[in-house]
């Protein structure tokens, strides 16, 4: 047998890994020590301890409870991996056939369906031990399906998320809605668009905006009280919406990286509001009983979440804040403000 390198010992153990998932989730230290059979005293001890072998802070400590840094959130990524990893090695050790957590997931909009299923396929050796399935019966009402307990996660964009203990959430990525229209359409010269280049115009979209919609730009969409509404046409399929605006007939409403192989082949050309990017927010959402397998999934998702190139990368300002949005896209856990 050849030597085997031994790494050199690591400052990191199992009960770290479980620690950290065990805080992030529950965000106090006294309702973790639930979780974990511990003590609050304990798991506030467990955890000091760890970031002075670290030297690193894991959590910031803040009056809506404890938020991961950047380093938190590294550990965050790779924790359920590993441990599902190490339950895969004491399984093939045994002879026993690797145990497998079913997970049936959902899609809040059908849109996602263009991505998600060969990302998953891609990603099924990062997900050992995840038999997954998805459930597009539970299309119309996931929360209702996963508080009801017929659906495990579900994948999230308008929606709120209900306040219960038996549901865990997480910010996953935003993708950029554009305005896509032929290239000898009146409007494609533009650099960009008002509400008062759209009041004339059919805008065909999957969804009709609603005031519920927060992340829409409802001064724009909506318009204020007594205003003219736009008018929308609802279209269910991508295609059609692509081949409406390509034929002139109006403008599309549709996230980049549906449009990314239309706009790559100069079928139709997007551009943004004058008022900034509209960015939709996307989250994961599961039942806490499948809380290790969900972690997994949105750690794999959160890899290859889908980016589009087309557009150029902007800048948009919200008060004095200024967000950066970049391809690829950055991390999803902070909120721009500039679409409400």
């Amino acid at each position: 047998m050849k030597d085997i390198a031994l790494t050199a010992p690591s400052r990191l153990e199992i009960r770290d890994l479980r620690l950290v998932l065990a805080l992030a989730m529950a965000r106090t230290t006294a309702a973790a020590g639930k979780t974990l059979h511990l003590t609050q005293p304990a798991v506030s001890r467990a955890l000091m301890q760890l970031e002075q072998r670290l030297d690193v802070t894991l959590f910031d400590r803040t009056p809506r409870g404890l938020e991961p840094t950047q380093a938190g959130r590294t550990l965050l990524t790779s924790a359920p991996h590993l441990l599902q990893e190490l339950n895969v090695l004491e399984a093939q050790l045994r002879g026993k056939a690797i145990p497998q957590q079913p997970l049936r997931l959902v899609c809040e909009c059908y849109t996602a369906y263009h991505w998600m299923p060969s990302v998953l396929q891609a990603l099924k050796a990062r997900l050992p031990g995840i038999d997954l399935s998805i459930a597009l019966e539970y299309t119309a009402d996931p929360l209702g399906a996963l508080q009801a307990g017929e659906l495990d996660v579900a994948l999230i964009t308008e929606a709120p998320t209900p306040r219960s203990r038996h549901l865990g959430a997480k910010p996953l990525f935003f993708d950029e809605v554009v305005l896509i229209m032929s290239a000898s359409h009146r409007l494609a010269g533009r650099a960009s668009l008002t509400r008062a280049d759209l009041q004339d115009e059919t805008l065909f979209a999957a969804h009709v905006p609603t005031r519920d919609a927060q992340w829409f730009p409802q001064a724009t969409f909506l318009g204020k009280r007594g205003e003219r509404a736009l008018h929308f046409q609802e279209v269910p399929l991508t295609e059609a919406i692509v081949d409406f605006a390509r034929a002139g007939l109006g403008i599309g409403v549709l996230s980049e990286w549906l449009a990314e192989p239309h706009l790559q082949r100069r079928e139709v050309v997007a551009r943004r509001l004058a008022s900034g990017p509209i960015l939709r927010p996307w989250r994961l959402v599961w039942r806490k009983e499948v809380e290790a397998a969900a972690l997994q999934l949105f750690a794999a998702l959160e890899s290859a979440r889908p980016r589009a190139v087309s557009l150029p990368p902007t800048r948009l300002h919200s008060g004095s804040s200024r967000v950066s949005l970049k391809r690829p896209a950055g991390r999803a856990s902070s909120t721009p403000e500039a679409t409400g």
